[in-house]
């Protein structure tokens, strides 16, 4: 049977741990749980939710209907098993589309399937679990996470709980929960998160010792996750200054999944490192065009307005503001501060993301959309503490410079300033610009 749960491909994972998804989630037995059970009442909202005609042709819609019919048959067994794999299903078409809505589907098979057994069931609960971690609702997820920890304890329990806890910032227990898992069963989508673990503790090369691992560990079956990863690894050389090496990385990628959204990010941060502003343009476009989030299309602007297209690159920023907010608000903090634009409007958004997520990257935008508005001495805690693991990244040390220069922290501006200098292949244009010119000021 073809894993439905291949490509639950999350950025976290701890050092050389391993994690699989390749399993069957039936006849696991039910959950005594604290957890919500949907009542009668909401059967027939969630499982016409669930149950909505798809919205395209693809292999993958055909896919989704057929298990649509099946998960109405009077088999009890049979629906439940086709009832769970449909919203695994809605989770691929998520990732393949980049439309979040599906995630709220997949929630609804979460909703429905409990309705339908009136308790809740593991298949359920991680069925619902990953949902809202999808949905960035973190909190929601977490005793749902804890619950099959402490119920069932497999080693795709413990990743979603790792996954939860890194979110929130809670590295340390997040690294406990993946080792139980890891310690289970290795594949590659462990060695991405064990990349990127290496990563984020400031281990440049083990990272990609380990991306490359899971690279080389994809399988025809899960193709759009073999890109992810490729395209992961093609960022850590990046970084590391192999050009070439990124480059021919990033050609793989397209080969496992063409028009591949996340590779042409990828392709085209490589051609603004290299200044290569008009190249850059073709894969960014159709990269924003596939998927028009906050990180595509500032990426985009930058380019654009680098190769003097002003207007075009105004469009898109305009774009960026007016939906921003809704599709990533934390991206939106980071433009709109490094902008000076809308420095209460990215405080706020900075400050509700902090609520529901605490990680290094929320942190920095907490830090960087406080220095924006002026209140640059309260920017000093959480600047130091999403420095706190030890990340290696030009646009952290890069904060972190200008704060400690609006601090009168000479010294420790020009150390943070020449950290990011050493990386500054992975900034953005002006930000590289504007590197320089602090740089000089220090």
């Amino acid at each position: 049977m073809k894993s439905y749960l291949h490509f639950l491909l999350a950025f976290v994972c701890p050092l050389a741990f391993i994690i699989v998804f390749a399993f069957s989630l039936t006849g696991c037995g039910a959950v005594q749980s604290s957890t919500r059970v949907a009542t009668e009442s909401s059967v027939p909202q969630a499982c016409a939710l669930a149950f909505a005609a798809p919205n395209g042709n693809t292999p993958l819609d055909q896919e989704i209907a057929k298990l649509q019919g099946k998960a109405r048959s009077t088999n009890k067994d049979t629906a439940n098993l086709n009832l769970e794999q449909l919203g695994w299903r809605y989770i691929e078409k998520a990732r393949l589309s980049y439309d979040p809505g599906y995630y709220k589907l997949a929630e609804a098979c979460a909703e429905c399937l409990q309705a339908k057994n009136n308790q809740t069931t593991p298949e359920s609960l991680l069925l619902r679990g990953h949902a809202l971690h999808q949905m960035h609702r973190f909190k929601d997820a977490e005793p749902i996470a804890r619950e099959l920890v402490k119920t069932r304890g497999l080693s795709f329990d413990y990743g979603l709980l790792g996954d939860v806890l890194m979110e929130q910032g809670n590295l340390k227990e997040a690294i406990e929960a993946y080792q139980k898992m890891m310690d289970q069963k290795p594949n590659m989508q462990a060695y991405s998160r064990a990349a990127h673990i290496r990563w984020l503790q400031g281990d440049l090369k083990g990272a990609v010792e380990l991306g490359r691992m899971a690279a080389r560990a994809g399988s025809p079956q899960d193709k759009e996750t073999t890109a992810w990863a490729y395209s992961r690894l093609a960022l850590y050389e990046l970084q590391q200054g192999e050009i070439a090496k990124a480059q021919a990385t990033i050609n793989i990628s397209f080969d496992w999944q063409a028009d591949y959204a996340p590779a042409l990010l990828v392709q085209g941060k490589i051609l603004l490192a290299q200044d290569k502003f008009n190249e850059a343009l073709t894969p960014l476009k159709r990269a924003a065009e596939l998927n028009p989030l906050p990180e595509y299309q500032w990426n985009l602007a930058e380019a654009l307005r680098a190769t003097g297209k002003q207007d075009e690159a105004a469009k898109i920023e305009a774009q960026l503001v007016a939906k921003g907010a809704a599709d990533d608000p934390r991206t939106l903090s980071l433009y709109l501060a490094t902008r000076q634009e809308q420095t209460e409007t990215a405080l706020t958004l900075a400050q509700k993301e902090i609520a529901a997520r605490a990680d290094i990257y929320t942190l920095d935008a907490l830090a960087w959309a406080l220095n924006a508005a002026g209140k640059t001495q309260e920017a000093t805690a959480p600047m130091k503490k999403a420095l706190a693991e030890n990340t290696k990244d030009a646009r952290l040390f890069y904060h972190a410079g200008v704060i400690a220069m609006r601090s009168g922290k000479k010294v420790e501006a020009h150390k943070f300033f020449n950290q990011s200098y050493s990386s500054r292949q992975m900034l953005l244009p002006s930000e590289r610009d504007e590197l320089k010119r602090q740089m000089a000021a220090s």
